[in-house]
């Protein structure tokens, strides 16, 4: 029986197809394949937030909606979107909605894009920055394994654009793998970035369970160490409860010094969907504080951990307390 399409739906797990005719997979996994069995686990008292709200809340969602703008901040179901955005700190989600990947632990809908972006995308970035008078920028985007160069010359262009009308304005870019092509990764980092970004997600062991197939653990430690011989700052982030052994996170902060990374991002992994894979444990902030100590005393300058903590939470305030620590030690 052929699977049924629907144009606008709105069901975690089903296929539907958007306006442009693109089909695609609501929350990336489907509903119909479950990777794994849910385990069902109380989340502790400490997961408490507010609902996002306030004034550079409002105003940013109103105008990111208006310009067909996506942000991972929405798309991720992020905790942390109000306290963010209120600090007007935005990450800015580039060439659309539609992900050619599939990893097992992203919200993110699934599907192939067909080559389509949008023009007009790195302008309107630029204005929406603008806009809500941002001092920090975070830019990741999906992947897109259906363009040759991975996406990498648009995201340069939307770069250059929020540079020429928002020059003080210091841009984070948190990369997709263009397939490991370091020629298309060359192309971002020479557009002016000042932090370059690439999450190398879970331990070694963990990585084909956890990330798409065409994603991977060296692969990742390769474009890291090759951005950090290019002379910007390289930031990386991972998930925590995954089912990974202390001494296994370890090693994985070790490796991410040897390629170069400068800030490091810790955060509990919370499945956005019951077709995801599942939490195996919470993590206790206390060890949360614990990594931040060791990732430190590794030679990484800056670790934030914890609970809530997102590879953009509060990405300017990781930016300059770097930039503070670099000056201490001078």
């Amino acid at each position: 029986m052929m699977e049924q399409i629907n144009k606008n739906s709105n069901q975690s797990g089903s296929k539907y197809k958007n306006k442009r005719g693109i089909v695609a997979i609501k929350d990336g996994i489907k509903k119909s394949n479950p990777i794994h069995q849910d385990i069902a686990l109380t989340k502790p008292d400490w997961f408490k937030v507010k609902l996002p709200q306030g004034e550079n809340f409002n105003a940013l969602k109103n105008q990111v909606h208006k310009l067909n703008l996506s942000t991972v901040c929405e798309e991720s179901k992020c905790p942390n979107i109000g306290e963010c955005w209120n600090h007007k700190t935005a990450t800015l989600m580039l060439m659309g909605k539609i992900c050619t990947r599939a990893c097992h632990f992203c919200s993110v809908d699934t599907g192939n894009p067909k080559g389509w972006l949008d023009s007009y995308e790195p302008i309107n970035t630029a204005r929406t920055v603008q806009f809500m008078n941002l001092d920090y920028v975070v830019l990741t985007s999906v992947d897109r394994d259906d363009l040759d160069d991975g996406g990498s010359a648009h995201i340069a262009k939307t770069v250059i654009e929020i540079r020429k009308i928002n020059p003080e304005i210091t841009i984070e870019v948190l990369s997709p793998d263009f397939k490991g092509n370091l020629f298309y990764l060359d192309k971002v980092i020479e557009s002016g970035l000042h932090v370059y970004s690439h999450n190398i997600e879970t331990t070694e062991r963990l990585t084909p369970t956890v990330r798409d197939p065409r994603a991977g653990y060296d692969q990742t430690l390769k474009l890291l160490s090759h951005a950090r011989k290019n002379n910007v700052i390289v930031k990386s982030g991972m998930m925590l409860g995954l089912g990974e052994s202390r001494d296994e996170v370890i090693t994985t902060m070790k490796d991410l010094k040897t390629s170069g990374v400068s800030i490091l991002t810790m955060g509990q992994y919370l499945s956005p969907t019951q077709n995801h894979i599942p939490v195996v444990r919470y993590v206790a902030p206390e060890e949360f504080k614990d990594y931040e100590r060791i990732g430190r005393s590794i030679g990484i300058d800056e670790v934030v951990a914890g609970p809530l903590v997102r590879s953009s939470y509060r990405a300017e305030r990781a930016f300059y307390n770097y930039q503070k620590n670099q000056k201490n030690v001078l």
